[in-house]
């Protein structure tokens, strides 16, 4: 039965209750070359690894903050904005590593990218640690966050080559949104309580983890399709330079990437934004140490979880109007988009009420529940906007990761050393207040996309090779 939609474009529900992918996947005949028809226990393997390395990508990218003041008065660095650059050095490597590890996946495979780039993480962290001085320990920043930049584009392209259904693709990818909002609240609360032992163990425990996750990363297997049935694939210089520059291309000539990225690179600015104004708001204004005041992303890491919840719930809903044959259930944007309508105004509240709580006259507590909103919307905006994305664009995937990864991150590198600035000229309150406004700016977007959408699908030259191909 097919129904008419806003877009003008026709839609098709099965009269039976096969229309879900993964049913049919389950009833295909396991095909090695074929990573959809893989048993259970195998796809489980690959997401468990896949969200292992994301997890250790994550977590190291934040975890100096903790510790900062040590390290700094370790290796005498006075500067503010220099204090900055453990984390910003990191994050530029989410710039420039993605733009070539997702590509290279569609190129070569997702196996050799993941375990070459994990195995030079775990050397470059222990780099870290053993670091003797202020610039060395920049420049092993740096080359780890290139290196950990590629769980962050090739997980999306790793589930979408196992899970084709978008139920079960869609609840891989939300969990990893959630690993990627938790793990970088609790990397500054253990690095507040162990760097005034030693800060040196900061770097010696992310090598622990990492050299722990090296081992079921070396037994990743290849879930690329054209790399498991070795088809040909040309590698002449056209083809490399075409594969290599699509993320800019789709940047720059998608306007679904565009603008997704757009507003992904905002939410993820001031995520990483709140690693230097947190400090100065418990410890500045309320006197915590570095280790209490770690505790603040708590709320965060929590209101993820519950984010988490309001995706399952809406999910399942989803699941049961298909079934029911409710119109609105087939079109694309209405699978994803409403949670990050949810999402884009529990950002902004959290962050007024963030800044206009922050005085020694309200308690402490007032402006760390803050978090709670922050965790849910930021949460609920990149698990939808994500798979979005990749349902979007399925093979390359890949590809479309790395062109959010790369814009979100040179934000987030960017914007966090105007974060003390900022905050010392504005205040606290108007700092969080500027914030606020320009996110009430970008969540349009995802209301933008709903009621434009399909027709911005129809007319995208990319899209349509895809789909012919």
């Amino acid at each position: 039965m097919a129904f008419p939609t806003k877009t003008g474009i026709n839609t098709e529900i099965p009269c039976d209750q096969t229309w879900d992918p993964e049913v049919q996947e389950k009833n295909k005949v396991e095909d090695p070359s074929d990573p959809a028809t893989w048993q259970s226990r195998k796809k489980i393997f690959v997401v468990f690894v896949g969200l292992l390395t994301l997890f250790n990508s994550v977590f190291d990218s934040t975890i100096p903050s903790g510790g900062i003041d040590f390290i700094s008065r370790a290796l005498d660095v006075k500067s503010e904005t220099q204090q900055v650059l453990p984390t910003s050095v990191y994050l530029i490597g989410y710039v420039t590593g993605p733009l070539a590890f997702g590509p290279m996946s569609e190129l070569y495979g997702r196996r050799p990218v993941m375990v070459g780039t994990f195995v030079l993480f775990t050397i470059f962290t222990l780099a870290c640690a053993v670091a003797p001085n202020w610039p060395a320990l920049i420049i092993f920043r740096a080359l780890c966050g290139i290196c950990a930049s590629s769980p962050i584009v090739v997980t999306g392209g790793l589930f979408a080559d196992v899970y084709r259904s978008p139920l079960a693709r869609g609840r891989t990818m939300a969990l990893s949104m959630a690993v990627t909002t938790a793990g970088p609240q609790f990397a500054p609360l253990v690095a507040g309580f162990i760097a005034p032992v030693e800060w040196r163990w900061i770097f010696w425990l992310s090598l622990i983890l990492a050299g722990v996750t090296l081992v079921p990363v070396l037994f990743l297997p290849e879930t690329f399709k054209p790399a498991l049935s070795r088809q040909p694939r040309k590698r002449g210089e056209a083809i490399l330079v075409k594969t290599f520059t699509r993320p800019l291309y789709m940047i720059f000539y998608e306007p679904i990437i565009t603008f997704t990225c757009l507003y992904l690179s905002f939410a993820s600015a001031i995520f990483f934004m709140y690693f230097e104004a947190y400090p100065l708001i418990f410890q500045g204004v309320y006197g915590m140490s570095d280790g209490i005041a770690g505790l603040a992303f708590l709320p965060i890491a929590i209101g993820a979880c519950i984010g988490m919840a309001i995706f399952l719930a809406y999910d399942s809903f989803l699941q049961r109007s298909k079934l029911q044959k409710a119109t609105w259930s087939v079109i694309e944007e209405y699978q994803r988009l409403p949670l990050a309508c949810l999402g884009g105004p529990l950002y902004v509240l959290a962050l007024f009420w963030l800044g206009w709580t922050s005085s020694v006259e309200i308690h402490w507590t007032v402006p760390m529940l803050a978090g709670i909103p922050f965790g849910m919307g930021f949460f609920l905006i990149f698990v939808a906007l994500i798979n979005y994305l990749v349902d979007a664009y399925h093979e390359y995937a890949a590809s479309a990761m790395a062109a959010a990864s790369c814009c979100r991150s040179v934000f987030g590198a960017v914007l966090p050393l105007a974060a003390a600035p900022m905050f010392n000229r504005l205040g606290i309150a108007w700092g969080c207040s500027l914030l606020g406004f320009l996110s009430l700016l970008m969540t349009l977007i995802p209301f933008v996309f709903i009621r434009y959408g399909g027709l911005i699908r129809s007319r995208s030259k990319f899209r349509q090779q895809l789909q012919h191909s």
